[in-house]
Formats: structure tokens, sequence, C-alpha cells
């Protein structure tokens, strides 16, 4: 299995495939401790919505008095901690797609615990979610070695990633100001909030990555760990904020899919620019890293585009009868029309009169032991 040769511990100063797995084991509890965050946090607002509270779609911030709430934000925090430590053992673009499985415990948990509907394609999403990352985290490609804060320095400077990040805060910014002077198209669509949660993981992830040097590296007390560590908490404060907006005013099941693939495709960006990880990658590789993405963005259109459709097991295997079989049904009606009318037989636009006036009902058959009647009007 090609996973075992994936150099994704190029700055792990033990590397092996020991601190690999490390990485992976911890990038698989931070996805389930994340998405079962989302619906303790989720359960805190609607609690709060019921009580006549101001929703934090509307600016309230009462959930900050919810022991619920802080139980789901202290789950989060451990989820977050788990995903930090991963970066320290794996590459950024190996642990970011694991987030996949946090999309399937979100879902799952809306499922039972909140009474959200998931429908078969909702399910099949999910699934998606999940083929698409575990191909990526298979065919991941390498980081570039980064073992000291002088060369994390050097990389953050570098005119191609100072460009990509000022044109991130930029974008993060314009939304953040459309929020603000039209709170209605905030609420009306669910990319706004999600879209400034995002962007904002480009920031975190930079952050991460150089925070963990530091602490491989003992230079806490270097100037850049603090504006690193500044950053990153500005960042996820922010994100907890609109995350808590867009919770508050759409499903789980709507916010989570599109927060992780619009999450996932920054952190992906963002690693490729600053650590040029695809100059060295097979065509293989990058095709099939291409494509598993894709995979990932189909499963999560599933979620959401489908998720209001009623869709399940029986409507699939029960469908309506398939345009030819309806004409040889027509044929029959018409020729026993034909004969009840005197035994001369029904001429061929008798025939077709009688399909063109004929109204069948649509609705999926019932099993019955008496004759099947058409209506005629």
């Amino acid at each position: 299995m090609r996973v075992n040769n994936v150099s994704c511990g190029h700055d792990v100063p033990t590397g092996g495939v020991h601190s690999q797995w490390a990485g992976l084991t911890l990038a698989l509890l931070s996805a389930i401790l994340v998405g079962g965050s989302v619906i303790l946090k989720k359960k805190a607002l609607l609690r709060l919505a019921n009580r006549g509270q101001t929703r934090a779609g509307e600016g309230g911030h009462g959930y900050l008095k919810d022991c619920l709430w802080w139980s789901g934000l202290l789950t989060m925090g451990a989820g977050e901690a788990c995903n930090f430590a991963a970066y320290m053992f794996a590459a950024a673009t190996l642990v970011t797609p694991l987030g996949a499985l946090s999309v399937l415990v979100s879902a799952l948990f809306s499922w039972f615990l909140l009474g959200e509907e998931l429908n078969v394609l909702g399910k099949l999403g999910c699934l998606l979610c999940v083929l698409g990352s575990i191909l990526l985290v298979i065919h991941a490609p390498q980081e570039q070695e980064v073992t000291s804060l002088r060369e994390m320095s050097a990389m953050l400077l570098q005119p191609g990633f100072v460009a990509f990040m000022t044109s991130v805060s930029l974008l993060c910014g314009g939304l953040v100001a459309v929020s603000w002077l039209a709170p209605g198209v905030a609420r009306s669509s669910v990319v706004l909030y999600v879209a400034i949660c995002s962007l904002l993981g480009a920031f975190t992830v930079s952050s991460v990555k150089g925070l963990a040097i530091a602490i491989r590296s003992a230079a806490l007390s270097h100037p850049l760990t603090w504006i690193l560590l500044l950053v990153l908490l500005v960042s996820i404060v922010t994100q907890v904020h609109y995350l808590n907006k867009s919770l508050d005013t759409f499903d789980t099941q709507l916010v989570y899919p599109v927060y992780y693939v619009l999450f996932t495709s920054v952190v992906l960006c963002t690693s490729v620019v600053l650590f040029r990880e695809w100059n060295n990658m097979a065509a293989v590789d990058v095709v099939t890293t291409i494509g598993a993405f894709l995979v990932m963005v189909v499963g999560v259109a599933m979620l959401q585009l489908f998720k209001e459709a009623q869709v399940t097991m029986a409507t699939l295997t029960n469908q309506p009868a398939r345009p030819a079989e309806r004409e040889e049904l027509a044929d029959a009606v018409a020729d026993n029309a034909g004969g009840a009318r005197g035994g001369g037989g029904a001429t061929k636009e008798d025939k077709y009169t009688l399909v063109d006036n004929m109204v069948v009902d649509s609705r999926p058959p019932v099993a019955s032991e008496g004759l099947t009647v058409f209506i005629i009007s």
C-alpha cells in the first residue's frame, strides 16, 4: 500500500512510519471530537432560541452563558489540540483531508440527536467524502522539510506566499464588510459566513506549522513564535464567531460539509504555495489528488443540494413504468376500448386519442387483488 511510502514526515526529527501513523491517529481523533462538538454547540444554540433569547445569527451572545455550548467549545478545543499535534507528525495535506470524517460524524450525530433528515443521497455523499479523503491520504504530496524558525521565516516571506496571503486577506475582509453592510445576504446564503471561516484557515494552518517547529526546536522566545501565536488566536476566535452565526442560521448538515470543502481547498492551496509540495509529484499522484478532491466536492454537493429531497430506498426501488411499458399499456387499453364499442376494432386515430386523454395516477403501484382501473377523461 503506497501510503507507507508517502513522505509526510520530512519535518519530524525521528521520522519513519511510526511518526506518520501517530499523525494519522491524532487526525482521526480530531475529526471525531470536532464533529461531535458541532452538535453540542448546535443543541445549545437551539435551546437558547427556544427560550426567546437573541439568536447568534442576529448578533446575540447568550451562548456564552450556556454550559452545553462551552462543553462543545471545549470538545472542539480538544479536537483542535489533537489536530495541532497531528501537524507536528504529518504534512498538512495528509492531515487536513481527514476532516471528511468529521463531516460523517456531524451528519450522523445530527441525524440521531437533532432529528435532521439524512436521506439516501446524503449517506452516499458522506461515503464519497470518506473515499475521497482516503485517496488523498494515499497520494498525499511531499512537504518540503523545514527544521528551524529561520527557514520558516524565509518561506513566509516568499513573494508568492505574500501575494497569496494578501489576496486571502482582502477577500476575507470584503466578505466581512458584506456581512456587516448587508446582513440579509448573509442570512440567505450559507456560503458567506462559511467562506470567512475557511479563508482564515490559511492563517491557522500556517501558524500551527510554525508553532510546531518552534516547539520542536525549543525556540519559544523567538519573536516569530509570538507573532504566530497571536495570528493563531485571532483567526481561531474569528472562526468560532462566524461559525456560530452560520450554525445558528442554517442546518448542521448544510454548514459543515460546505465548510469542509472550502476549508480544505484553502488549506491545500496554502500548503502548496508555502511548502511547494507539488514540485516533485508524479503525474499519477497529481491526477489522483485532484480527482479525489473532486470526489469529495461531489459528495458534499449531494449532502447540500439534495438535502430536502424525499428519497428513500423504497422510492429508488419502486420506479414508475418506463415509456415503452406505458406504450404497451396504452395499446392494450385502446384494444379493449375498441372491442367494447362494438367489435369493429379501434382505428389508429382512436387509439392515440385515447392515449392523449388518459390520465394515469403517477403514484407507486399498490398491491391489490382487484382489477387496475384507469380514469378516462
